[in-house]
């Protein structure tokens, strides 16, 4: 194993766990901005005990997410410097964005939400938390650019050797961006659903605090089940356009060696231990169906592997231009499967949230714990796919990543590097799951619950241990 497998591998690892904790912060934003909104419309106590019991959560997961996220940065300059002196012009625009902007009203709001409780009249205080809810999408969205950049480049012109801006709109408003970025919110919001109907659900079963979580449940079961659905049919659409834009990473993540018209729909497939194996020894297919899937014509034409390696040495030259076909097959099905399953939760709750007996019924309430890993699972499927169906390529058509990474840096180096990241990340993980699991274990007794004043006038009434921070 080469600096380029290990660097790899060190990019890829952080990524999947830094995106899982990006998702978890997105959703429970939404969803403490959405219960302290109810508590401000309503008067409620409950949604105010709620706002303050997730808030723990979301605070968590956005304190990891910064943490991650700054080490994230260094590999660009450790590893893959070549890779960001060719693409460094174009990408100034979205990260400028991401860092500068989102990432700095992010930080301050969520300060003054912190540490407002009491102080800030209660409609600024709120309106904070849902700045924030828009800086983190912000913040997203000029990520997904950049990413979305590197799967179809556009804007662009080639100046010695390197990509050179020459039309930001492109880059910033394209299909493949609107299509990411939409999967990614609804991906995000029924992170959070499921996250929040798990902790419901836990309570529900031990009959604690019914009269807060029975309310909960049923929001994160409404929410979810859009979500669900949301993200699907951006997935399809994304799934359609993949086609067009990156049909190598499509077929390979159907298994499909031979052009077929009409194509069917992989469902199950095994081969030999080979990346590339070729042959398939099972493939079980629904007939048609991936034609159908791909433009709503039962007859049209999905190109091959074959046909497409073909093309692709014609056009860039002798080379392997196939990703790890096993890899990305089963990837897609587990991204499809994890998200057809939490359709299947959603739904199955919403219609015993209809007929009444949703905390009577102890199975569903067991499955909706377990199904916590659900959204994890489609997460690394998903990213796995989108970056890993892109290879040889770091930028789609123009850079290879065997070309990208930094020359003068060694094996050591970035094996050592790699170790150090992943221990720093697995413990930051581990104890920040261990708080997180202690705190929503424990539920909401211990809240405050009287109402907050109603604004910052009555600061000079309340002693200084009223304005203690609760979390």
């Amino acid at each position: 194993m080469n600096s380029l497998d290990l660097a790899r591998w060190q990019f890829g690892l952080t990524t999947l766990l830094h995106f899982a904790i990006v998702a978890c912060s997105i959703g429970l934003v939404i969803y403490v901005a959405v219960m302290q909104t109810r508590w401000h419309r309503s008067g409620d106590e409950r949604w105010l005990r709620l706002t303050k019991f997730f808030g723990k959560a979301m605070l968590l997961s956005f304190a990891v997410g910064v943490v991650t996220g700054i080490l994230q940065t260094f590999q660009f300059g450790m590893n893959w410097s070549r890779f960001s002196a060719y693409v460094g012009d174009v990408f100034g625009a979205p990260l400028a964005l991401e860092g500068l902007a989102a990432f700095f009203v992010e930080a301050v709001f969520l300060g003054l939400w912190m540490f407002g409780w009491g102080r800030l009249p209660r409609r600024l205080h709120l309106a904070c938390l849902w700045i924030v809810a828009g800086a983190a999408l912000l913040s997203a969205y000029a990520i997904l650019v950049a990413n979305s950049w590197m799967q179809h480049p556009v804007g662009y012109e080639l100046v010695d050797g390197k990509a050179q801006l020459t039309n930001v709109l492109p880059v910033l408003f394209n299909l493949n961006v609107g299509l990411t970025t939409a999967h990614v919110l609804f991906a995000a919001l029924l992170t959070g659903s499921v996250i929040v109907l798990a902790v419901a659900a836990w309570h529900l079963l031990r009959g604690r605090d019914a009269e807060l979580f029975k309310p909960v449940a049923a929001m994160a079961l409404k929410i979810g089940l859009v979500a669900a659905i949301g993200a699907a049919t951006f997935g399809h659409f994304q799934g359609m356009l993949a086609l067009k834009q990156q049909p190598m990473k499509m077929a390979a993540a159907e298994a499909l060696y031979e052009t077929e018209s009409p194509a069917g729909l992989s469902l199950f497939a095994l081969a030999g231990f080979a990346a590339n194996p070729g042959d398939l020894l099972v493939d079980v297919k629904l007939p048609m169906a991936l034609s159908l899937l791909n433009d709503f014509s039962p007859t049209s034409t999905v190109r091959g592997i074959d046909e497409l390696q073909a093309e692709a040495v014609a056009e860039h030259g002798p080379g392997n231009y196939v990703p790890i076909v096993g890899l990305m097959y089963w990837s897609f099905r587990a991204m499809v499967g994890a998200g057809t399953a939490m359709i299947a939760v959603m739904a199955l709750g919403c219609f015993l949230l209809w007929r009444g007996t949703l905390e009577r019924s102890r199975r569903f309430l067991q499955l909706a714990i377990a199904a916590v890993a659900l959204p994890f699972l489609a997460q690394a499927g998903g990213w796995i796919l989108r970056e890993g169906g892109r290879q040889p390529w770091v930028v789609e058509g123009l850079l290879k990543t065997d070309v990208a990474n930094s020359a003068n840096v060694g094996v050591w180096a970035v094996g050592l590097s790699l170790a150090g990241y992943l221990a720093f990340y697995l413990t930051t993980f581990f104890f920040s799951g261990r708080v997180l699991a202690r705190e929503l274990r424990e539920g909401v007794e211990g809240e405050h619950t009287q109402s907050e004043p109603a604004g910052a006038e009555a600061a000079g009434r309340r002693s200084s241990s009223d304005l203690a921070l609760t979390y």
